[in-house]
């Protein structure tokens, strides 16, 4: 087995379980590393294991891939992952509105996520990489996010679209943490709350509605922010007048998140029955912060095809010219 192809792959199903993102960086590392080594050190097991980036652990899913074998490691992770959710809902999405770079706490560079969201079949990808108040992410001020713009851009191909976009932090007021004229210049914006998600009703149910009445917001991202199970724990839904919220989105055309971490499931069921019922688009996201995690509309999509909606009212099985005349 060719020994990158093992170190990635590793990765790959580590991010996908949610591992620690040490762990899978670990071996993307050691990928990136083994591939700029030359022959002659690859091919010596001493010079192979003093090679900064490779330790204990990848060094030996390397020897054992260079030795005609399926590294041990790796045999044990593929026999631990769960099968692969292959819904009807799922073989219709083309894309994805909600990914993280390392530019702010995603763990890949920007090509990275382009070339395994392409593996998995997308026609797009929309980058999101937070915005500044949002500094234990490393948000990106107005600056870097007009640097990464453009870089963004340059990784679409002739069947491959990146979009270049943010998810921005909704202020207690409902204002956006972004420069608007940015906004308008970027392709998708994904309106979140992350900070005083315990503020009562009466106020984050104005804060949202003035957030998704903004003309900029294409997305309303992890609605409740609430998180059921994994290793930041749970935490409660907000509270809010979710019908005059999704009544909001639908008369401003914004698309209702369903989160596909399996730490969210955001909206819960009974929020996702309301946004039908009050005509509101959706759009399922992956919400990814690392390349294993893109596969994680596996989940969304399930949950999403049990709770009835509707595929063409799921703004990520449109296609992209479609989608960027909706965003427009």
């Amino acid at each position: 087995m060719d020994p990158v192809a093992a170190l990635l792959e590793i990765a790959t199903l580590l991010e996908r379980e949610r591992a620690s993102r040490y762990r899978a960086k670990a071996f993307r590392q050691a990928a990136a590393t083994l591939q700029g080594l030359p022959v002659t050190v690859r091919d010596d097991p001493t010079r192979l294991r003093a090679a900064k980036g490779i330790g204990d652990s990848t060094f030996a899913v390397i020897r054992q891939a260079q030795a005609g074998e399926v590294p041990e490691y790796l045999v044990e992770l593929r026999g631990d992952v769960e099968p692969e959710r292959v819904s009807e809902l799922r073989r219709k999405l083309r894309g994805d509105l909600h990914s993280h770079t390392e530019w702010s706490d995603g763990t890949t560079p920007i090509r990275t996520m382009a070339e395994s969201a392409r593996a998995l079949g997308h026609e797009y990808l929309a980058i999101t990489d937070h915005s500044p108040r949002l500094k234990v992410a490393r948000g990106l001020s107005a600056e870097r996010l007009r640097e990464q713009v453009p870089l963004v851009r340059a990784e679409s191909t002739n069947d491959f679209t990146m979009l270049a976009g943010i998810e921005v932090d909704i202020f207690d007021d409902g204002g956006l943490d972004q420069e608007p004229a940015l906004l308008n210049d970027l392709d998708i914006v994904v309106a979140s709350v992350h900070s005083h998600l315990r503020m009562e009703s009466r106020p984050m149910t104005a804060r949202m509605i003035a957030a998704v009445s903004h003309p900029q917001v294409n997305v309303l991202g992890h609605c409740t922010g609430r998180l059921v199970q994994g290793e930041r724990g749970t935490r409660p839904p907000s509270q809010f007048d979710a019908r005059a919220v999704f009544d909001a989105c639908a008369e401003n055309g914004v698309a209702v998140e369903i989160n596909s971490r399996p730490e969210r499931q955001d909206p819960p069921d009974e929020l996702i029955a309301m946004a039908l019922e009050a005509g509101c688009l959706f759009s399922l996201d992956s919400d990814a912060h690392a390349p294993g995690h893109l596969s994680l509309l596996d989940y969304g999509a399930e949950r999403a095809e049990k709770a009835g909606v509707p595929a063409e009212r799921i703004v990520t099985t449109w296609g992209v010219d479609r989608l960027r005349a909706w965003a427009d």
